[in-house]
Order: C-alpha cells, then structure tokens, then sequence
C-alpha cells in the first residue's frame, strides 16, 4: 500500500493525473493477461496482440 501511497502523492503534488489513465489501462491488460492465460478466452486474448 506504501507504493500506492507514495504514486498518488507524486501524481496530486507534480500535477501528473494524465498518468492515471495510462496506469490503468496498463493494470487492466496485465490483469487480463494473467486471468485469460490459462482460461478458455486465452485465444481470443491472444488475437488483440
């Protein structure tokens, strides 16, 4: 949690809430990654990239 801590301070004190989005979507695909791998889905997760 300190690391989530201590990204949002920087993010609110430099002005750099256009990282948020980007971190996201990154988190997002790393998570689809990991869960759709091993799954029926995998294939079709596969084709995107």
């Amino acid at each position: 949690m300190d690391f989530l801590k201590d990204l949002w301070n920087f993010m609110r004190e430099r002005k750099k809430f256009w990282l948020l989005p980007i971190i996201f979507v990154l988190l997002l695909l790393g998570v689809l990654l990991i869960f759709g791998g091993g799954s029926a889905v995998a294939p079709f997760i596969y084709t995107l990239f």
